[in-house]
């Protein structure tokens, strides 16, 4: 695995993400390999800052959170998946190239930032920057929608607008799901004074 090569690539969403974009749209590639080379390793960054992060500071550890961080870990990617499906299934709706490769490319790619602020986890107090870090991923969500599904201007809005909704819905399934089945009927409570 070449974590140099994601490393280089989470810096060039900061500084170029337009260039960026159009290099991922040439590049020749596989989904599993979208998964297998990339996702997998940033999608841990939370999971695993929110368990060192529990161990440093004792916010209440148990090893539930253990549980919870791996099983929001492998929920977190199964959306991801789903999230790119739908992103190919509603294409064809806005005008927009129908390719599940391109499609998992804009699921993943988009979501760097997301999982780049998982660090922020390290420290509870501040896992909220973390969430402002995610913005970032709305814009190149947008540039995704627009360079790799080549969905025309006047289609680009509408169609990001539903896939933010639906990323939404996935992600709040993901921790509900997480924390019912660790914590039990209350972990939803307990999940949303956890993130927010």
């Amino acid at each position: 695995m070449d974590f140099n090569a994601i490393i280089q690539r989470v810096i060039a969403f900061v500084t170029n993400p337009t260039a960026e974009w159009g290099k991922i749209k040439n590049e020749n590639t596989s989904v599993a390999d979208l998964f297998l080379k990339y996702a997998i390793f940033l999608a841990a960054i939370q999971p695993i800052c929110m368990i060192i992060g529990q161990l440093i500071w004792g916010y209440g550890f148990t090893g539930r959170y253990i549980i919870f961080a791996i099983l929001l870990y492998v929920l977190n990617l199964v959306g991801i998946y789903v999230f790119g499906m739908v992103l190919d299934f509603l294409a064809p709706n806005f005008g927009s190239q129908k390719d599940l490769v391109k499609s998992m490319k804009v699921a993943v790619y988009s979501s760097t930032p997301a999982w780049v602020g998982g660090v922020f986890f390290l420290i509870f107090s501040i896992r909220g920057i973390g969430f402002l870090l995610a913005l970032y991923g709305l814009y190149l969500l947008y540039l995704g929608i627009k360079l790799l599904k080549e969905t025309p201007q006047d289609k680009i809005v509408g169609y990001l607008i539903v896939s933010i909704i639906v990323y939404g819905i996935l992600f709040s399934i993901a921790i509900f799901l997480a924390g019912t089945i660790i914590f039990g009927s209350a972990g939803r409570y307990i999940m949303q004074s956890f993130y927010f």
